[in-house]
């Protein structure tokens, strides 16, 4: 959400300004995000609607400090963390965070059992490196994990059945199960204390421009603007005692602005955690 409004040093402090006079605690960061990035990372992240703009260049651990936020944790991908997991580490100790987040696998198939059995494996085997090093690893998904490995299991199915709870935990985003059409209730309750994080949007469709038809597009909204249980889901994190609850959207920001979404969104946060 951070991607376009943090190109400088001065819009950078502005942002985290905001973000703290509406009332939230901390953020969650990406490595890409704070490191310089190429301009073809930039561009396919651009694409993907995660703009990551130019603020890899900035000094995010004095930037985060002068804020007064904290960082709930450090989204890095599997392969950095196999091939150096000292570095990683230590980028995340530099923001006074312990918890490593995978955000799922590129150019992947979901739909292999071999394959994702072996993304367990190497789950379990960069969890015990990080606990070695008093770190904590977490899954998060998106969609792809409700693909089919056999008629009644996912391949989320199998990275529960076949992870280790010492070694490795989960960041569930609600909005991409729902997405896909599942019961993001069912599966936070069968996550139970193994969800340490969740990341919450809600989904609807909001009008834009003229349609030729009825049907709008649904897509991620601002909290309490969309259709999603969100009490629901709410009440099931806290009793799963999981650690934050992260905002998060890529896009459809009311009025195209993500610090603006961020604010609004904030209403609904009071009182509730």
């Amino acid at each position: 959400m951070l991607g376009t409004v943090t190109g400088n040093e001065k819009q950078a402090r502005a942002t985290l300004e905001r973000i703290k006079n509406a009332g939230y605690d901390g953020l969650e960061l990406n490595r890409f995000m704070i490191h310089p990035s190429s301009f073809m990372v930039r561009t396919l992240t651009r694409m993907a609607g995660m703009p990551t703009g130019r603020g890899g260049n900035l000094n995010w651990q004095n930037l985060i400090k002068e804020s007064g936020l904290s960082v709930a944790s450090l989204h890095t991908d599997l392969g950095s963390l196999k091939r150096e997991p000292e570095k990683v580490a230590q980028d995340a100790a530099s923001f006074n965070t312990d918890r490593l987040v995978i955000t799922g696998m590129y150019r992947f198939d979901y739909s292999s059992p071999d394959e994702v059995k072996k993304l367990a494996a190497s789950l379990n085997e960069a969890g015990k490196l990080l606990k070695e090093r008093n770190m904590s690893l977490l899954y998060h998904n998106h969609n792809v994990e409700l693909l089919k490995v056999a008629e009644n299991k996912t391949a989320y199915d199998v990275l529960l059945e076949e992870t280790d709870g010492d070694f490795v935990g989960f960041e569930f985003d609600s909005y991409w199960f729902t997405e896909a059409g599942a019961d993001a209730v069912s599966w936070m309750k069968r996550l139970g204390q193994r969800m340490k994080m969740w990341h919450v949007t809600d989904r609807g469709s909001r009008q834009s421009g003229v349609s030729m038809t009825p049907i709008l597009k649904a897509d991620s909204m601002e909290l309490g603007y969309g259709n999603m249980n969100l009490d629901a889901l709410s009440n099931i994190a806290l009793i799963n005692g999981v650690n934050s609850v992260v905002l998060e959207s890529h896009k459809n920001w009311i009025d195209n602005d993500p610090l603006k979404s961020i604010e609004t969104s904030a209403k609904w946060f009071e009182g509730r955690f």
